[in-house]
Formats: C-alpha cells, sequence, structure tokens
C-alpha cells in the first residue's frame, strides 16, 4: 500500500497530489489517434482558474453543475473548475446517438431538474445541439460554454471530506437514471481501494508510470472513478480516446494500450466481444499486448464465452488469459465491490440450469452451464446474499446487499428512495446472485429476471448466444417475457438488431437461426424472434439495453429505428437549439 505520505482526503486534495508530478499526466488522442499531453499539474492551474471564472459568475458552495462534454481537456477543467468554486459536478451523457435527439433532450433535461443544476457547462460544439435541453431544464446561472469564461484570479474553496463530491447518474437500465450522491471521502476510499489491490498484487515496476488507458466514457462511475481518479492517486499517466472512436474502430483501444505500455484498461462484456468481431489482423501492425496485465471486465455480464474468444483472437499480440479479471461494482457503490484475482485465470463453476432457474440452487455439475465468478468483496467490503430479509447460505440465490467504505450518500433529492435502497448501512444492489467458496456469482438484475413456466432465466444467459448468428450486431439484443396465447404461461420475446450489412437472405433465416442458437446453447425455447434496424433498441447512457423499455414501446407500437441523419437535418438541429438558447436567456 502507499504509505509513505499521507493520503488526499477530498478530490482538491487528490488534484493537488497529482500535480506533484511534472512528467505524468492525460494523453488525449483524437479520431486520428494524435496526442495531445496535459500533465496533473497544468491541469491543475486550468481548472482552478475556472474554478475563479465560475466563481465570478455566480456560482455558490454547494451549487449543481450538469457537466456537458465529450472526452476531452475541457471535461477535467470543468470538472475540478466547479469543485475549486464549491460546486458540485453531475455529469451527463452527450448526444451521441444524433438520430435520437427528442429522447435526448427530455430525458438530460429530468435529469437536470432531478438535482435543480443551477448551471450547465460544455463546450461549443456541444452547446449547437442541447438548446432545447437548456430551455428546458432553464439553470438559473445559464448554459456556459467554457471556452467563454474569462480570465479570473484562481479559486481556492477546500471542501471538507463528507461534502458531496459527485452526483453520478446511475445507468438506468431498469427505470429512469438516479442521481446518486457520493462524498469526497467516499470517492477517495473507492480509489484508495481499487490502487491499493492492483499495486499489492503487482511489484511497482510492473505497473509502471503508464498505468492506464481508457475509452470508456467520462460521465460514468468505471470511467471516472475507476480510471481517471486511481490514475490521479499513483501520479500516473492515463490514455483516452472517446467512446464513439472505440465504437467505429475498436483496434485503436488496443493500439493505444500497447503505444504506451498500458498495465490496466477496463471495459464491459460487449467490448470485448466487439473486438473479436470486428477487428482485422491488419489493424494490429506492430501491436504487443504482453504489457497489459489488468483487462478488467464489468458493468455488465461476464460471459465466459467471450473471455475464450478475446483470449485466443489476441494471444498473438502477447494478451495472457490470466489479464482478464471479472469485476463487479455499482455507481451506488462509487463503483468497484468485488475483483477476481488479478494473476490467476478467471474462476467459473458449471453448474445445473435446471437447479439453479427452478430452485435458485447452484449446484456443481461437470457438463452444467459455465458461471465466470466476479471474485471476492475488495477490503473493506462485505457482501450477502438475502430473501425476504434472511441471510441465505453459499449457493443459494438471493438478492445482493452490499456494505463497504465508498457506498452512497443517497439518492439526491430522493430521501423515499435512499430508505428503499440504504438500510442500516447495507446497500440493496437489486441484483440476484449466489456465493461459492467465498466468490461471488452475479445472476442478473432482479427486475429483469424471465420467469418462464417456473424458471427464473436471466435475459443475459440467452443473449449472449445469438451474437454469433449471421447478420446480427454483437451486444444487441434484449430478451423479455410475455403472456402466451392461452394465458396461464409466460413466452420469451427476443428482439435482436441486425448488422448494417447483413445480406437478405441472413434477415430472414435470423428469427430460425437465434432460437436455434439458444435451444442449443442452453436448452430455452424463444417463442418470439423480432429483428430490428441497427440502433433501434433503447439505451442507458452508458450502453447498456433497457429490457423493460423495449417491451414498452413495443407493446405500444413506437419501437422505431433513430431518424436518418443528414446534413440538412442536422442544420434544422443546430437552427432550433440556437432559438431555444435565446428563448431561455430571454426569460
Amino acid at each position: 500500500m502507499m504509505v509513505a505520505e499521507t493520503r488526499p482526503t477530498t478530490l482538491m486534495e487528490l488534484l493537488d497530489h497529482a500535480a506533484a508530478s511534472e512528467s505524468t499526466g492525460l494523453r488525449l488522442l483524437d479520431r486520428r489517434e494524435r496526442e495531445t499531453f496535459v500533465s496533473w499539474q497544468a491541469l491543475r492551474v486550468q481548472a482552478l482558474k475556472v474554478g475563479g471564472a465560475l466563481q465570478a459568475r455566480g456560482l455558490q458552495p454547494g451549487d449543481r453543475v450538469g457537466l456537458i462534454f465529450p472526452t476531452g481537456l475541457g471535461f477535467f477543467t470543468s470538472f475540478f473548475g466547479v469543485l475549486a468554486a464549491g460546486g458540485i459536478p453531475a455529469p451527463l451523457y452527450p448526444p451521441v446517438r444524433l438520430g435520437r435527439l427528442d429522447e435526448y433532450h427530455a430525458r438530460s433535461a429530468r435529469m437536470l431538474g432531478a438535482i435543480q443544476a443551477r448551471m450547465v457547462l460544455t463546450d461549443k460544439k456541444v452547446h449547437r445541439v442541447i438548446g432545447e435541453v437548456i430551455e428546458a431544464a432553464r439553470p438559473e446561472l445559464g448554459c456556459v460554454r467554457v471556452e467563454d469564461l474569462d480570465e479570473a484570479s484562481p479559486a481556492d474553496f477546500m471542501p471538507s471530506p463528507e461534502a458531496l463530491g459527485l452526483i453520478q447518474y446511475s445507468s438506468g437500465t431498469t427505470r429512469d437514471p438516479a442521481p446518486v450522491a457520493l462524498s469526497h471521502r467516499a470517492l477517495i476510499a473507492q480509489a484508495s481501494v481499487v490502487l491499493d489491490g492492483i499495486v499489492d498484487t503487482f511489484p511497482l515496476e510492473e505497473v509502471g508510470a503508464h498505468a492506464g488507458a481508457s475509452w470508456l466514457p467520462l460521465y460514468h462511475d468505471m470511467g471516472l472513478i475507476g480510471t481517471v481518479m486511481p490514475s490521479m492517486l499513483h501520479r500516473a499517466n492515463l490514455a483516452l480516446i472517446g467512446p464513439e472512436v472505440f465504437v467505429a474502430r475498436p483496434a485503436v483501444w488496443l493500439r493505444m494500450v500497447s503505444r504506451y505500455g498500458a498495465t490496466v484498461s477496463p471495459a464491459p462484456n460487449f467490448a470485448y466481444a466487439l473486438c473479436v468481431d470486428r477487428i482485422r489482423d491488419e489493424e494490429l501492425e506492430g501491436v504487443d499486448l504482453s504489457c497489459w496485465r489488468l483487462a478488467l471486465n464489468g458493468a455488465e455480464a461476464v460471459a465466459p464465452r467471450v473471455l475464450d474468444q478475446f483470449c485466443d483472437r489476441f494471444a498473438p499480440w502477447g494478451f495472457r488469459r490470466e489479464a482478464l479479471t471479472p469485476v463487479y461494482g455499482l455507481s451506488e457503490a462509487s463503483l468497484a465491490v468485488s475483483f477476481s484475482e488479478m494473476r490467476s485465470e478467471a474462476t467459473e463453476l458449471r453448474l445445473d440450469r435446471d437447479r439453479l432457474e427452478l430452485e435458485g440452487v447452484a449446484e456443481v455439475r461437470e457438463d452444467g452451464d459455465r458461471w465466470s465468478s466476479v471474485g471476492r468483496p475488495l477490503h473493506g467490503f462485505d457482501v450477502e446474499i438475502r430473501n425476504a430479509g434472511d441471510v441465505l447460505e453459499e449457493g443459494h440465490v438471493g438478492r445482493l446487499w452490499v456494505q463497504g467504505p465508498s457506498l452512497m450518500d443517497g439518492y439526491y433529492g430522493q430521501p423515499e428512495r435512499t430508505k428503499e435502497t440504504l438500510v442500516e448501512g447495507w446497500l440493496d444492489t437489486g441484483d440476484r446472485a449466489f456465493l461459492h467458496d467465498g466468490e461471488l456469482y452475479i445472476v442478473g438484475r432482479d427486475k429483469d429476471v424471465l420467469i418462464v413456466r417456473g424458471r427464473n432465466i436471466a435475459p443475459a444467459s440467452l443473449e449472449d448466444f445469438v451474437d454469433s448468428v449471421e447478420g446480427v450486431r454483437v451486444g444487441c439484443s434484449a430478451a423479455v417475457s410475455i403472456s402466451n396465447p392461452d394465458g396461464a404461461t409466460e413466452g420469451i420475446r427476443l428482439f435482436v438488431e441486425c448488422r448494417k450489412d447483413a445480406s437478405a437472405a441472413a434477415q430472414d433465416a435470423m428469427p430460425d437461426a437465434c432460437k436455434d442458437a439458444v435451444l442449443r446453447g442452453i436448452g430455452v425455447h424463444i417463442d418470439d424472434v423480432v429483428v430490428l434496424k441497427a440502433g433501434t433498441l433503447p439505451r442507458t447512457s452508458s450502453g447498456k439495453i433497457r429490457r423493460t423499455e423495449t417491451r414498452t414501446r413495443w407493446e405500444a407500437g413506437s419501437l422505431q429505428p433513430p431518424d436518418r441523419v443528414t446534413p440538412l437535418r442536422m442544420v434544422g438541429v443546430t437552427w432550433r437549439s440556437a432559438r431555444a438558447h435565446r428563448q431561455a436567456k430571454d426569460t
């Protein structure tokens, strides 16, 4: 552990701590992989000036500020600038799905309203299209482009460890995103437990000064809290690309890891599957992945099949199987709760599916279905599996409860929901799970579970098998329960998006092929398969499929593909946005 100096207790102290190094900082890569380097020290200087400018505009301690930025320097100077002025930053996702701007405007306005944001900070590019968000939310101090801030004396506000340091919106897979209120103390505790776990496992010379590389969005906990903050605590370099760059060209991620000798780089399961599906050999010329010690896999269900495929695909470029490390966490715990063993191959079990789904019992069977462990609780964390308040023995499926040093203060402005989720120091995660030999296994979100003929089926366990079907977009399927015509039983409807380059023959064959893939994979019968155009499935800000909303929209006849984005349409979008900005200012 780091014991040579006193640990920071707030995010401003964390910035001061990182700025003690002149040689390390952020390496920001654009679409062409051109680098802009900004040291932690230079970032601190710029952030304090932004904080002074915000104070000059009337920002007061405790004011909530919505941050709407792509990955870039503007996000960082604004995030720490808000903190330097005494405000509370609340990162929101930028409008990346331009074909669904109406949905984006409505949801973002609700998120700003929920925290009574007094100001919104953004950049010139995003400002052009979010006018309707600002008109609906009406922040008292308006929407400010960070480029337009005047020069000002540096701010020097120093918060207490118990003050709020961040409002982190949850993904919102089964309901609207919730404003998770996280204290400085909780955020530093989370960064510390993650970093300590790494440096206690790997010698410092293995971690090195080029510790991190990430494409994860900065408005999401895994990108900001799990990647940026530990890098600052370690005074390490961190290389970043935007998530839109990764989705368009996944090979850029692996080239970035190789280019900077990154030791740690996390991603959700779909990212590893996308790499297998999309990266060509010629895109990896000169790439060496032997530096990659921790390829953390979290934020969604971990599929053992995907782990196998990724390891086999990229072993020729030096990727080690033991580097793939399944983890578990959630926004309400500031992020990480458990890590798999970092120097060993991921642990998995083969389980009797009938007993798991019918009785909620994890019985090991030699020829059973594969389930990946997400490891043991991190230092200071405890977990319990409960059913109706009773703590269950190992091997029994129930609701996962968590206790630890980085739990949220609550949901901002939502005391009743907070009381339902935080009970006597324990957090109800809403996930179904079980323990085996002290290791945690996640079965799925409680509200997403498919109850079919007495079986409790996790949607992800069958969605995974359709990724290999010709024409299906990887990671773009949603399984929901439906009422069968007899009215007495439930069935399963599977929604799948087809690739834009899928042939007509592949699209015609897709329903039967998907049914066959799931039946062969886990013996589950799919009653209906709906093939959708790319981009149709509703998603959370972090890219997770919203299954409940998918079913609701389908039943209402409103599950439609995104609008086609054309230059003419974008002219209309920017014109309406500019008009909305003017109307918001006038009133």
